[in-house]
């Protein structure tokens, strides 16, 4: 952010405000540790915050400090409507357009609120008054941090903020073993735990808590896994019946891409998830090197994300859509064959 950017927003945070702060659909660690992070931070100022995710989220981020207070617009619409219509200010954040946010998507378009993004996702949308989109950071947690320290405040981070700030940095680098993980992000992770996060029941809250069903789902996703090695290219299916079977929830699918992106001379990695419900196929695409799912998940599956690490989907049928994936490789063999 610009020195007038920061200097108008501290302006507009030295009284109190009524702010609601929001992340995408679907949300993930760095999606509920950066809107929880803001949120502790906001009333530690005196401000009256409310943060309102667009639906449900995985159990394994419900230990985060302040998950109480979060509000679910699909559950409680006409109480979060009224939130947002009545908020001075809506932070926006862990996304860049507001179709990410599935119902909520024309309350926050018609809303007179002033917008403030903060976000590291590809290709922002001209919505906020105030937009801190930066595609080199690791996480909106670690963007998070930047702000309260542009603001001035780093000695009001507590141990509830550090604990939400660590939360999405930590998944949002796979801890800490993705490039877009830098020494000035180990730096926020020393800070972080010297204020109070702890690091270790963290990383257990998130990765180390499985049941019987889920790790039976991960066996079914590795006996479904397909590799396509003259495109070095591998993909795993999961379908709704599938998916039943082992009683899914919300979140038991996080992180089982990685596994075909972990095959010896893989380079582009992929899972086909099927949502009856919603009717389409959930998409998430992983890469390595310089190969970009993001370009490939806007060109072919109306996603996005970043270089390495996107979604997307499609309205075809589980079949199909694989058949789609397997068709356009060709035409990529080029590149992932040089990643």
């Amino acid at each position: 952010m610009n020195k007038q950017d920061i200097s108008n927003i501290k302006q507009l945070l030295s009284s109190p405000k009524k702010i609601v702060i929001v992340p995408h659909k679907n949300p993930d660690g760095d999606a509920i540790g950066s809107t929880l992070g803001l949120y502790h931070y906001l009333l530690k100022n005196n401000h009256q915050a409310q943060v309102i995710v667009p639906n449900d989220y995985p159990t394994f981020l419900k230990w985060v400090p302040g998950n109480d207070s979060i509000l679910i617009h699909d559950a409680q619409t006409t109480s979060c409507n009224a939130l947002i219509n009545d908020a001075d200010i809506i932070f926006t954040l862990d996304f860049n357009a507001f179709h990410r946010t599935g119902n909520m998507e024309s309350v926050l378009a018609e809303s007179r609120a002033m917008k403030i993004m903060i976000d590291h996702h590809q290709a922002p949308d001209n919505y906020a008054t105030y937009m801190y989109s930066d595609v080199r950071m690791s996480s909106t947690c670690e963007m998070v941090y930047h702000f309260i320290d542009f603001l001035g405040d780093q000695s009001l981070i507590d141990a509830n903020i550090a604990a939400c700030l660590y939360l999405g940095i930590m998944t949002d680098t796979g801890s800490f073993r993705f490039s877009c993980t830098t020494s000035t992000t180990h730096r926020i992770i020393a800070n972080l735990i010297e204020k109070g996060a702890d690091n270790s029941s963290i990383h257990n809250n998130v990765y180390d808590t499985n049941s019987f069903e889920r790790l039976q789902l991960l066996g079914c996703a590795l006996t479904n896994l397909k590799i396509i090695p003259e495109s070095r290219a591998a993909y795993i299916t999961l379908s709704q019946d599938e998916l039943n079977r082992y009683n899914y929830k919300k979140g038991d699918t996080e992180g089982i891409v990685n596994y075909a992106l972990s095959l010896d001379g893989i380079v582009l990695a992929a899972i086909f998830i099927e949502d009856r419900q919603e009717g389409i196929i959930k998409i998430s695409l992983r890469s390595k090197g310089d190969f970009s799912v993001n370009e490939l998940s806007r060109a072919h599956f109306n996603g996005g994300g970043h270089t390495n690490a996107a979604g997307g989907r499609s309205e075809v049928s589980l079949i199909k859509t694989v058949e789609k994936f397997i068709s356009i490789l060709p035409s990529y063999n080029q590149d992932l064959n040089h990643a």
